[in-house]
């Protein structure tokens, strides 16, 4: 991985190139890893918080900042599911390609949002047609 410590993709070279699913890989696999350490710590943090508050506002208080935890874990977990996907799809040389299109997805995308499945265009389509039915 220290080979890619400066590396950035670039729209020169040929797409997805075995540089750039590496990059992409290392990248997905340290995102899921700080996902990971995060929830230890808040499964840590909760553990050692189980405190009985006597004040009922203290409680009240403390339950839900706990109900937003866990809440943001519970997001975090979903996310989780979609970096192993995204690292599947490396595996399966589909990785960087629009599931509607079959057209590359912008580098520019893809290190904005490495779990991007779908072309900016794409996606945008997608999101109207969401509204539409939304709006019915």
């Amino acid at each position: 991985m220290e080979k890619l410590k400066n590396y950035r993709p670039s729209e020169k070279e040929p797409f997805m190139n075995e540089r750039q699913r590496d990059y992409f890989r290392a990248k997905l696999l340290a995102w899921k890893d700080e996902i990971l350490r995060e929830s230890r710590i808040t499964l840590q943090t909760l553990q050692e918080e189980n405190v009985n508050h006597p004040d009922l506002a203290d409680r009240a208080s403390s339950e839900t900042d706990r109900a937003i935890e866990l809440r943001a874990r519970d997001r975090q977990r979903k996310l989780i599911s979609k970096i192993d996907a995204a690292l599947q799809r490396i595996e399966d040389n589909t990785y960087g390609y629009c599931e509607e299109t079959g057209e590359p997805i912008s580098l520019k995308r893809l290190e904005a949002r490495p779990i991007a499945t779908l072309s900016v265009e794409a996606q945008e389509r997608h999101e109207k047609r969401e509204k539409v039915y939304r709006d019915e």
